[in-house]
């Protein structure tokens, strides 16, 4: 079963890219601790925190972030649940609220994206939950070769 995450509102970058690499992960903004471990144990999330107090709860499955960095973030995250990416999972949930995308016919886009985009690219995804369009850009060799840095570096 793949894991859900929870992450809380110090770690936005680590929850963009956890999202980016296709995991379940909810961002929690709140600083009520007793929400976030509530939310935690409802919907079973393995909770992701720099806090100290909140990671003590032993009723939560929970992972302590050492680094501010956010790729010694990932590479924290990744060695200590030992999970690995799945390149077919990419980029399949929208990075600003979780949803997974959904395919949407090249047409449909022409009039929401850079003339340039939909001239030169063929696959968009779109999500429902925020109208964000998506499609494999430059940017996706980007976050790809930033991935591959960071598990060479583990």
């Amino acid at each position: 079963m793949e894991p859900k995450f929870l992450v809380d509102f110090m770690l936005g970058r680590l929850c963009k890219w956890l999202r980016i690499f296709g995991f379940d992960t909810e961002y929690f903004t709140s600083l009520n601790k007793n929400i976030i471990v509530y939310q935690s144990l409802k919907e079973g999330r393995i909770l992701l925190t720099r806090d100290q107090r909140v990671s003590k709860n032993k009723a939560l499955k929970v992972l302590l972030i050492d680094s501010d960095n956010y790729e010694k973030q990932i590479q924290q995250v990744l060695k200590e649940l030992n999970l690995k990416v799945d390149p077919e999972k990419m980029f399949t949930r929208c990075c600003l609220c979780n949803t997974l995308l959904e395919p949407i016919e090249k047409e449909k886009v022409k009039d929401k994206v850079p003339s340039f985009v939909y001239q030169t690219q063929e696959n968009f995804s779109f999500c429902f939950t925020c109208q964000k369009i998506y499609w494999p850009g430059t940017h996706w060799d980007l976050m790809r070769n930033k991935y591959t840095q960071i598990q060479t570096a583990r």
